[in-house]
């Protein structure tokens, strides 16, 4: 997945806070109503799979520590694995779990048809007339746009088996609130996750 782009000269340390700031508005825009997609390898056996770890590095920790914000995304992930029936297990996962969010500025530009009117005296009624005429009205909006990526790997065959992913327009939210807006995010993008642990 694509890192978050810094600027050029930007300090690692700003950089990495940058980041962290980056994933908060990510999730709280994805829990007000994201796009979801998702897409699973049809030679998977997921009927085999009964473990899980977090693949390591994460691709949400680039910058190689962890913060509040990635280990509650990460958190998260566990939840939803769990309740679908898998086993942590460090030593020996049937599935890694990988985790990213990135942002890109988008634009959209709308137009739209609208009528206006010029006005011209007439002589001979000797009033002014309003005449029609169409013209094209463009929109132009630009915005961020925010992605969060739950990628499940075969560790086995080291081969990605299942993606989920939420699109969503970037905004604030509260402190408060982030941990339940990164919740409900992450359980957004399990729901397209029919499998169970060991179901066949």
């Amino acid at each position: 997945m694509a890192p978050i782009a810094l600027r050029t000269g930007t300090p690692r340390r700003l950089g990495a806070w940058a980041a962290l700031a980056a994933v908060a508005l990510l999730l709280s825009a994805c829990a007000s109503g994201p796009r979801i997609s998702s897409e699973a390898d049809p030679e998977a056996d997921f009927g085999g799979y009964r473990s899980f770890a977090f693949h390591s590095p994460l691709a949400v920790e680039s910058q190689g520590y962890s913060t509040p914000t990635s280990r509650r995304i990460r958190d998260a992930a566990r939840a939803q694995m769990e309740a679908r029936g898998y086993v942590y297990d460090t030593a020996s996962p049937d599935l890694w779990v990988n985790l990213n969010a990135y942002l890109q500025e988008r634009t959209d530009v709308t137009t739209m048809p609208e009528v206006d009117y010029d006005f011209y005296y007439s002589y001979r009624a000797r009033s002014y007339l309003a005449v029609p005429y169409w013209r094209d009205r463009t929109d132009v909006r630009r915005y961020t746009e925010g992605t969060l990526n739950v990628d499940l790997v075969d560790a086995r065959h080291r081969r990605l088996v299942w993606t989920g992913v939420a699109v969503g327009r970037v905004g604030r939210v509260a402190p408060e609130q982030r941990g339940a807006r990164i919740d409900a995010a992450m359980a957004e993008i399990f729901a397209r996750y029919p499998y169970r642990a060991g179901a066949r």
